[in-house]
């Protein structure tokens, strides 16, 4: 018997993979292959007005949601927004994270984009790059954006996904974040943008666009 592939796709926050790759998740989930979003933050400063184990579990249950559309799994590591890299390293979230990866054996993993003005984006990028040079067997690496629809900075190769029949499955995961609405509109009108554009590219009607770093 085959063993199914693997995908990791690192999430800084509970709707990043969602935003940033959920067509392509989609793609390969319905193709038999298993999705692992690796969500390092609930976001608790999204609702500061609540308890942070309100928001845990509000953050968590629209993550299951959206995981459940996608056919992927979701799994969580509780770091302090702005403090990224000070909980990965007082945690040694790097032993933990070679673990998950060295277990599952994947054969891509996607993660946020160095140019993305969101600095726990960027400091996921950072995180990626730590674990990955550790790593005895590379996977491919690829990076997704969230917050910088144009990159003027990167010269790696393209991958560009035709997400064409899982687009409107995508929406409808984002959709399952309903704590965000607030935050979801802008992100929302720069999905339908960047979809658009990239599946122009490709001559379809919406796509993803990734670069690969490694």
């Amino acid at each position: 018997m085959s063993r199914k592939e693997k995908i990791i796709v690192f999430s800084a926050h509970s709707d990043d993979f969602v935003i940033g790759a959920g067509g392509t998740i989609a793609n390969y989930s319905y193709a038999g292959k298993k999705v692992l979003a690796i969500v390092f933050s609930y976001g608790e400063l999204s609702h500061p007005w609540l308890k942070q184990k309100v928001v845990q579990k509000m953050r968590y249950k629209e993550t299951e949601e959206a995981s459940k559309l996608l056919k992927c799994k979701a799994t969580f590591f509780d770091l302090r927004e702005g403090k990224f890299m000070e909980d990965y390293q007082a945690k040694n979230l790097k032993i933990e994270l070679l673990k998950i990866i060295e277990k599952q054996k994947p054969t891509k993993i996607f993660t946020h984009s160095h140019e993305d003005p969101h600095p726990d984006h960027r400091a996921v990028h950072e995180m990626t790059l730590d674990v990955y040079n550790e790593l005895k067997q590379k996977p491919e690496l690829y990076m997704y954006s969230i917050w910088n629809p144009v990159s003027f900075k990167t010269h790696y190769p393209s991958l560009y996904v035709n997400i064409s029949k899982t687009f409107s499955l995508k929406l409808k995961a984002l959709w399952k974040f309903k704590s965000q609405k607030v935050h979801v509109l802008y992100p929302f009108i720069l999905l339908m943008y960047k979809s658009i554009k990239d599946g122009f590219k490709m001559r379809t009607t919406f796509g993803e666009h990734f670069f690969r770093i490694k």
